[in-house]
């Protein structure tokens, strides 16, 4: 990172911007002390300097990293603009500080893509990195043109599309059990792999997203952004190097192979959403009665869907991702679930189950169950789990993201193609959906999703 870095936050009142961007640019200082930047927010109401270094106080001490606005923050100024006009956009522009510029859009897309349309690359200083939260576009056009704008401007590894599942550390554990470990690398892959499922279960109900999420819903919030990413981590091939090129192209062309199980959207696809119940202790009204909601929209609170990477290595292997709120429990989670040994020698009992090697996702962790036998009967098998903490789990997404963006790396971000693809994957699922053609069921606030559906993640061998 730039000692003379312009960390640009448009969005600076936004709860984006005080609840995770600010407490994990704390921490990740706090962590690297040596490393200072001006940072600068940017709203279109009339905040003031001391009421925005208020709100970067409040979030430095939240993540206990006050001592680092002081040591590595050379100035936090606050700048008026509608960002989302060209005249905003040199108005911010011209009251920088002199230095390498970040600007970070910490507001709905449409209005970071706005900005991005009224600017022009002799708008821009040097060096000028852009990040951008997701959904990056609407379908696979609208990400395609705004694609166009953005290369207009900058090179691509000067735009981040952030996706801070990326920087999750078991996420980023998966390179290392994958590529790292001679008793996982071989076996990777179709001849071994009977089924691999991800699940992203929430307790959490809509919390006052009404605005977003009830026209988005589940498929888009989660699975065309962030689990499709982990599919690619998952799936793809072995990269030459770590480095932002080999890596983003070997996931871009795992998502490039990527289809709906057997192209039968309304058989592989399932959306619900909750009705009155209790999740995590709370009583949670009907969906449909969450204030701001629509109820003709149908949004889904619940996704899963099936897919199949239709490559030599994986082709045949039902990956199922799921994602929903206001379930039962947490469950947050990657499985890959082996096939069966070729033959078991006779004389073994009990039951013989696939061996299957588990990722938490919250909390971080790596366990591996297997069959073994002894005890009472030295032959019969029964099961065994090893189990391993991960990483530091506890430590925000977005530090490694901001890390990441600070340090001109675009590794963790996702790349314009790979943005396209991930519409591309699900809009047969969507076609289907708003057809009808797939039912929208209903779960109670609390359970683990409708009964009708069956075990969570039972994919395409159901």
């Amino acid at each position: 990172m730039s000692e003379d870095t312009v960390l640009v936050v448009i969005g600076a009142n936004g709860d984006l911007a005080s609840r995770l961007l600010l407490p994990a640019l704390g921490e990740l200082l706090a962590d690297h002390p040596e490393h200072r930047l001006h940072l600068v927010g940017v709203g279109s109401s009339g905040s003031t300097d001391a009421r925005w270094r208020k709100i970067v106080r409040t979030a430095f001490t939240a993540a206990d990293a006050a001592d680092a606005l002081g040591a590595s923050v050379l100035s936090t100024p606050y700048v008026r603009a509608d960002a989302s006009t060209a005249d905003g956009m040199r108005t911010l522009l011209a009251a920088l500080p002199e230095g390498r510029v970040v600007l970070y859009f910490a507001v709905p897309p449409q209005i970071a893509a706005s900005a991005c349309r009224a600017l022009r690359p002799r708008d821009l200083p040097t060096g000028t990195i852009l990040a951008l939260e997701k959904p990056f576009g609407s379908d696979e056009e609208s990400a395609r043109e705004l694609n166009d704008v953005l290369q207009a401007l900058l090179p691509e590894r000067q735009v981040f599309r952030v996706d801070h599942f990326l920087g999750r550390s078991t996420v980023l554990n998966l390179l290392g059990a994958r590529f790292a470990n001679r008793f996982v690398e071989p076996v990777w892959s179709a001849e071994h792999i009977a089924e691999i499922s991800v699940r992203f279960d929430e307790t959490l109900g809509l919390e006052g997203r009404a605005g977003y999420y009830d026209r988005a819903g589940a498929l888009e919030d989660m699975i065309q952004s962030h689990l499709l990413q982990v599919l690619a981590i998952l799936t793809m091939a072995a990269p030459a190097t770590l480095g932002e090129r080999d890596v983003r192209d070997a996931t871009g062309a795992a998502l490039r192979a990527t289809h709906v199980w057997e192209d039968d959207p309304v058989r592989f696809s399932h959306r619900a959403r909750y009705t009155a119940g209790e999740a995590a202790g709370e009583q949670l009204p009907s969906y449909v009665d969450e204030p701001g909601v629509d109820p003709a929209r149908e949004t889904e609170t619940l996704a899963e869907a099936t897919f199949e990477v239709r490559d030599a290595r994986w082709s045949g292997v039902p990956i199922t991702l799921r994602s929903g709120k206001a379930l039962g429990a947490p469950a947050m989670e990657i499985v890959a679930k082996m096939r069966r040994v070729r033959h078991l020698p006779e004389g073994f009992t009990g039951p013989e189950e696939p061996d299957e090697l588990r990722f938490g996702l919250g909390p971080d962790r790596l366990s591996l169950s297997i069959n073994v036998n002894g005890g009472r009967d030295p032959f019969a098998l029964q099961r065994a789990t090893l189990t391993t903490d991960l990483g530091v789990g506890a430590q925000r997404a977005y530090v490694d993201v901001l890390g990441a963006l600070l340090d001109g790396d675009p590794t963790l971000s996702v790349r314009g193609d790979a943005a396209e693809e991930c519409w591309r994957i699900i809009q047969p699922i969507r076609d289907a959906w708003s057809r009808g053609d797939v039912p929208l069921d209903d779960y109670p606030a609390g359970s683990h999703g409708p009964a009708s559906w069956g075990s969570p993640g039972r994919g395409a061998t159901a």
